[in-house]
């Protein structure tokens, strides 16, 4: 694993945290914020993903 995943991988589970606190609560800006901080962590897993696939390919 690099450090993107690691990190994309925290960044999605704060995020869905907060979404669901947001939901809890009934704050729906909380959700979004949530929802929207979750999809940046799955964005930056995918990224690291693609980064290990080049590294092991020798292409990077």
């Amino acid at each position: 694993m690099n450090k993107d995943q690691v990190k994309g991988k925290l960044k999605e589970e704060a995020g869905e945290v907060q979404e669901q606190a947001g939901k809890l609560v009934g704050n729906q800006a909380q959700e979004r914020k949530g929802h929207a901080r979750e999809q940046a962590g799955t964005a930056q897993q995918q990224a690291g993903d693609l980064k290990q696939v080049l590294r092991e390919s020798g292409k990077h």
